[in-house]
């Protein structure tokens, strides 16, 4: 009989094919545990297991998210070259150290830690809501620029809020203004295929920010992003936060976003600086580190900010670490905006425990989202925020795309990172912490209008939804870790 199955051709290559499932069964159940957390790996081992073909090629194209050595020594390298700058900061005391409080002075040097930039004092901070504003603003510091112009987004659109910014680099370019843009490969495809040519015939210096393509793996895997927003002008003018630069409805006609972004002056800079040119860096290996690019720091107001930069070439996951210790630290009140909230269990847990002693935790997201899957499992961790006792906000006037987070009207957390596995894990993020009751206090007041634009979604109105939509969302929170 058993020769028999193996003499024909349909069932030899039928017993093959169920034995290799096997063989990747049993070694990926060695590999995946590697250098893994446990909620990821039982991700990827269910997918594997249900489906061990399909599931070994996802694992090759996304699984990892370890980088290269080579992106791990350039980025080291640019760190070294960047260390006259840190000399230059620390020989400005009044600007590089701050007198905080002790429970300030725990987070300025855990984030230096994480993120290898120091506070910074001497900052002006403006808080900016309108998509509108933004570009205004920024296409008007673009018309002031006399060196040069520095941008970094994750989306640059071929709509005609990108056709504005991209006007105005056309006219700093006729002043013989330098202007570099770096852009993400995945979310600004389609901008790189018609106005993007025409920015490069016109003078700009475009670049595409980690390529996309089987045999152009500059990465561990192939959905490693950009997810950055940055805009330096002259070494003096920055911008960051959660805009990109693409109309307010992001291509629907009837949803708009609402994000938030900041306009900074000051010593801060140099930070904005150091990160657009480490990315310039690994996609160009020019290397920008003149004084041309870090003029002597001028103060500009009295708020103390430092910049944490994030992503897989770090060696931890760094912003989830500094948001779990903030929420640990937290006396009176967390609020949080997110348009994807899929927290891992040390972030579910550091809620928790801040609500057991008496912490005011409140999430705000929007009741809409643009991406099903990731919308289904943020959602399916409602009950569990809910059953803890935090106060959750649905955002109905809009996709809520701010990314922030306020502590105790003391710390401020602004910046282009999700409060998502994603962001943490596998995105390049930048996020600013704001130290002083002056930028939390705005910030707590913007999240007041959020508020004040929601509903508050009880555990009983949660409880009523349909079954259907609940087994989805338990099956888009098992997969979780993978999205």
């Amino acid at each position: 009989m058993f020769r028999l199955l193996i003499s024909g051709d349909f069932f030899s290559w039928t017993l093959l094919y169920y034995l290799s499932e096997w063989v990747i069964r049993v070694v990926m159940l060695l590999v995946v545990p590697r250098r893994r957390v446990p909620q990821s790996s039982m991700a990827w081992l269910l997918v594997i297991f249900f489906v061990p073909w399909p599931g070994l090629i996802l694992y090759w194209m996304i699984g990892s998210h370890r980088l290269p050595r080579r992106r791990i020594r350039e980025h080291n390298e640019i760190l070294q070259r960047l260390e006259t700058v840190h000399r230059r900061l620390d020989a400005l005391p009044h600007i590089a150290h701050p007198k905080l409080g002790p429970r300030a002075m725990e987070a300025v040097k855990l984030a230096e830690r994480l993120g290898y930039m120091p506070i910074l004092d001497g900052n002006n901070v403006e808080l900016i809501a309108q998509t509108e504003e933004f570009i205004g603003r920024l296409v008007a510091d673009i018309d002031g620029a006399k060196r040069h112009v520095h941008l970094l987004f994750y989306i640059f659109a071929n709509d005609s809020t990108g056709r504005r910014v991209a006007d105005a680099l056309y006219r700093a370019i006729a002043r013989g203004v330098k202007c570099r843009v770096l852009a993400d490969g995945v979310g600004s495809r389609p901008f790189f295929k018609r106005l993007g040519k025409e920015m490069i015939a016109r003078g700009v210096d475009l670049r595409e920010a980690l390529p996309v393509g089987l045999f152009r793996r500059r990465m561990a895997r192939l959905d490693l992003r950009n997810h950055r927003k940055v805009a330096v002008i002259d070494g003096r003018v920055g911008y960051t936060g959660s805009q990109n630069i693409v109309d307010a409805g992001y291509g629907h006609k009837d949803l708009a976003w609402h994000d938030l972004m900041v306009r900074l002056t000051g010593p801060i800079i140099m930070e904005l600086q150091a990160v657009f040119i480490s990315d310039w860096y690994f996609e160009t290996n020019e290397a920008l580190d003149g004084e041309e690019f870090f003029p002597d720091p001028r103060e500009s107001g009295e708020i103390a900010v430092q910049t944490l930069p994030s992503g897989p070439s770090y060696p931890t996951e760094n912003y989830q670490r500094m948001v779990v210790a903030a929420i640990h630290s937290a006396e009176r009140h967390v609020t949080i905006t997110t348009p994807y909230f899929v927290p891992d269990v040390a972030f579910l847990q550091a809620m928790q425990t801040a609500i057991l002693r008496g912490v005011k935790v409140e999430v705000i997201v929007p009741r809409r989202v643009d991406h099903k899957l990731v919308g289904a499992a943020a959602r399916a961790y409602f009950d569990d925020l809910l059953d803890m006792g935090a106060i959750l906000y649905l955002y109905d006037e809009g996709l809520l795309h701010a990314k922030t987070m306020c502590i105790d009207d003391s710390i401020a957390f602004i910046g282009s990172s999700n409060f998502d596995i994603r962001s943490f894990a596998l995105n390049f993020e930048i996020n600013l912490l704001f130290y002083g009751p002056h930028v939390a206090e705005q910030l707590r007041a913007q999240q007041n209008r959020y508020i004040e634009k929601s509903f508050q979604l009880t555990a009983d109105r949660w409880r009523q939804r349909p079954a259907i939509k609940k087994l989805f969302q338990n099956v888009a929170k098992l997969v979780s870790p993978l999205l």
